[in-house]
């Protein structure tokens, strides 16, 4: 039987993952990256549910523990810093509002760099210029001069996807949620401690710091806003329109926004979610959020790509014909991502109030939320989002 050959596009988290799981079916597997080495940065995010599954049958679980950022929990704060909620790792089950595997993004891209780097051709620095779908095989011209063909192609490239408009070149796919948010890393201050604190300044405005296991602290600065082009400013027009919107907002906001113009890994974005009507045209198809984003606010983007990918890989590999392992791998998928989009209506307004008395009704009703009690019977009546999905087994192959 011949050896198939797969160009994966990106190197992130569903890339590395996806690229394991087939080597595992003896696919020959590619992953071009547009940087020029790994992209090994980025914040604080949580394995969850299923997600934690795959890391386990990836046979990376002890070494994703060994890595996390040991967060305590999260304290929702005032302006004077003083504590009006607190949850633990472990509340409702510890699949909260943080959960007790939380790591940083690029301690998990790097491990999951060192599984696959064996199993897989790296190209860094480079990208396809075209991906033209023959039929029989993909013909791939790269930015380098190189040309190849692959029998597939599989967009694992954000939120921001170029490939995906191969696979749906006239859907609108981004639906944003009115609300930006930037990310950074900023010095430890012997205050910070071993809490993550969540401040809500009002006016949509919300400030979050979270501690990490590498001595700095990682910040969160999010407004809503229904404008729409904040995410194509400049890096230094984005922190400009940061200092204007959080000028007056208290708490340790002059802080962070003073720290922030030194920040090696500032990033901002437009918060939205990805929602397509296809995942796959042909022999090109996505995963990961270039296919199905949740966005932060789900908390789920995490477990979305380490589960699609290790079901892309697994269909892939039990059959011959792509098309139906895309079909399947879409008709297994799409009920855990539609739960993991869902965002009960007036989450937003809560979790980032515009007005002095919302702030205060929000931080009351986290109070009555965070008490031992009532969180622990929430958490033995609710099944998480993350474990809305029985993960088939996929045996490899000699």
């Amino acid at each position: 039987m011949k050896i198939r050959t797969v160009l994966i596009i990106g190197s992130g988290i569903a890339g590395p993952v996806l690229a394991h799981f087939l080597h595992r079916k003896n696919i020959q597997v590619t992953i071009v990256e547009r940087a020029p080495q790994l992209r090994s940065y980025g914040q604080t995010i949580d394995l969850r549910g299923a997600g934690r599954e795959v890391a386990r049958r990836m046979g990376i679980d002890a070494e994703v523990r060994s890595r996390l950022t040991r967060e305590a929990g999260l304290a929702f704060v005032d302006a004077a810093g003083d504590v009006k909620a607190a949850f633990t790792a472990d509340s409702f089950g510890g699949q909260g509002l943080v959960c007790d595997t939380e790591i940083l993004r690029g301690e998990l891209v790097d491990l999951l760099y060192e599984h696959s780097r064996r199993d897989a051709e790296y190209l860094f620095g480079d990208h396809p210029l075209t991906v033209t779908d023959l039929g029989d095989q993909v013909r791939v011209v790269f930015a380098s001069g190189a040309e190849r063909s692959f029998d597939l192609v599989i967009g694992a490239d954000g939120i921001r996807s170029r490939t995906r408009r191969l696979v749906c070149p006239d859907t609108p796919a981004i639906h944003y949620l009115d609300m930006y948010t930037a990310y950074f890393t900023i010095p430890c201050q012997p205050g910070d401690g071993k809490w993550a604190r969540w401040y809500n300044a009002g006016r949509g405005r919300t400030l979050l710091l979270r501690p990490d296991n590498q001595g700095t602290t990682r910040a969160f600065l999010s407004f809503r806003s229904s404008h729409r082009g904040h995410e194509e400013l400049s890096r230094a027009e984005q922190q400009a329109l940061l200092h204007e919107v959080f000028a007056d907002a208290g708490f340790d906001t002059a802080r962070v926004l003073r720290d922030m113009a030194q920040s090696p890994d500032f990033y901002f974005e437009a918060i939205g979610q990805v929602k397509l009507p296809q995942w796959s045209n042909g022999r090109v198809a996505l995963v990961g959020d270039a296919a199905y984003c949740a966005s932060p606010i789900s908390g789920m983007g995490t477990s979305l790509a380490l589960v699609g990918a290790y079901i892309l890989a697994g269909e892939l590999g039990s059959q011959q014909d792509h098309r139906q392992a895309f079909q399947r791998y879409q008709a297994l998928m799409r009920p855990y991502v539609r739960n993991a989009q869902r965002i009960a209506p007036g989450a937003l307004r809560f979790a980032s109030p515009h007005s002095r008395a919302g702030v205060r009704l929000s931080n009351a009703l986290l109070g009555v939320l965070a008490r031992p009690a009532v969180s622990g019977l929430i958490g033995k009546l609710n099944k998480p989002k993350a474990d809305a999905i029985a993960l088939p087994d996929y045996p490899a192959k000699a």
